[in-house]
């Protein structure tokens, strides 16, 4: 390790470990790991009973009471709740997947709960720097709950954005300065987007560096590390990872099922309650947490998902994937197709993104040239270290 990096204190992280989600958890962990392999001290700053933050995220959900396009988009998971209540199997399934995400859970080192962002200021002094990445902590809901800003972090901290995403392409007018004030605050600035990039230039003026999910970070090597090395599901299948309601890419699914014999095994109602889910495939697991579900993806024949998370471990995996626009309308305000379009940018495999609708024979036998893919990956890791090494302090 080299001396500019030998800190004399803890590095904090600032991510969304808490939430069930596989890319969530993931790329937290992956941000710990990274700082591991690095022979830094860290740990996860933890945020289970913040006050301010809950605060924080009730006061944007009430100001979108009558925006009609938001609250379009969060039916879905008011609707699962609902089910959840309504459904005992449905309820005692989702239990099943809650308790696999608990048990990852374990797998961070995370500090006393700091139920104030008073009492985070104070715990700063404990830090040489402080990271926030990666995921859509950026969103206008987490930017008005004021914690992924790092606005709370003094000023004489170092703070650093590993991949943040914005999670959306286009900023609400109403937030900007909100944007502004906290984007400029930040000592070292990457992002996970070239929207993102786009973005802080429009917003500060500023150069954001362009730098790869945490996840990526990681080799399939490494990540063999929290998963089992056997199959769970012994017999070829198709992987679905649908975060979406899209019928029509569940229908993809079953056509390349007919073309293929495979069996379909899908995640079902991760994101929201959709009742064909239940329908189009063979086999439903749910006591699947974050390290099962990357051994589903590297042991699948075919990977069909909408999740960003979905296509960057069938990358790392070198896994025939397709995926699909969860939001059809690409001007939407709350799109987050953008990081997508991105790393398959990146990559050359603009053409995995599909609609749905596609002819099968079309598209079946479209190669992935995985030579190309694994150098690019590797050079956008390189790239990624060196930022993080530099902004380190």
């Amino acid at each position: 390790m080299d001396q500019d990096l030998n800190l004399e204190k803890k590095v904090g992280i600032v991510s969304c470990y808490f939430k069930n989600n596989y890319g969530s958890m993931l790329q937290a962990y992956a941000t710990q790991q990274v700082l591991d392999n690095m022979s830094i001290q860290n740990e996860t700053i933890n945020i289970n009973e913040n006050i301010d933050f809950s605060k924080g995220k009730k006061k944007y959900y009430m100001t979108q009471l009558t925006n009609f396009e938001f609250i379009k988009s969060k039916l879905g998971m008011i609707k699962l709740r609902i089910d959840k209540k309504l459904k005992k199997s449905l309820r005692e399934n989702i239990s099943l997947r809650d308790k696999k995400y608990k048990e990852f859970e374990k797998k961070f080192r995370l500090t006393y709960p700091f139920k104030t962002y008073k009492e985070l200021t104070l715990k700063c002094k404990d830090y040489s720097n402080v990271i926030v990445g990666s995921d859509q902590l950026w969103l206008p809901v987490n930017v008005v709950a004021n914690y992924y800003t790092l606005n709370w972090v003094p000023d004489n901290i170092n703070k650093i954005s590993l991949s943040t995403s914005f999670g959306v392409s286009v900023i609400p007018n109403k937030y900007k300065e909100e944007y502004k004030k906290f984007l400029n605050r930040i000592d070292n600035l990457s992002v996970r987007e070239t929207t993102g990039i786009e973005i802080v230039k429009e917003l500060t003026n500023k150069e954001a560096t362009l730098v790869c999910d945490p996840t990526l970070l990681l080799t399939k090597q490494e990540w063999m590390d929290i998963q089992q090395e056997d199959r769970i599901i012994k017999e070829k299948y198709i992987l679905c990872y649908f975060l979406g309601n899209n019928i029509e890419h569940r229908k993809f699914a079953e056509r390349l099922k007919g073309k293929t014999g495979f069996k379909i095994v899908s995640l079902n109602h991760a994101d929201e309650y959709v009742k064909y889910s239940d329908k189009f495939c063979d086999i439903a697991p749910y006591d699947i947490g974050p390290a099962e579900w990357i051994n589903l993806i590297r042991n699948a024949e075919i990977v069909c998902t909408d999740s960003f998370h979905g296509t960057v471990f069938s990358l790392i995996n070198n896994k025939k994937f397709y995926t699909f626009e969860r939001y059809s309308n690409k001007n939407s305000k709350i799109s987050t197709n953008s990081r997508i379009y991105s790393l398959l940018n990146l990559v050359n495999l603009k053409n995995r993104i599909l609609t749905g609708k596609e002819n099968i024979d079309d598209i079946f036998n479209l190669e992935i040239d995985f030579n190309e893919v694994n150098n690019k990956l590797d050079e956008f890791r390189k790239e990624t270290k060196t930022f993080l090494k530099n902004a380190l302090r």
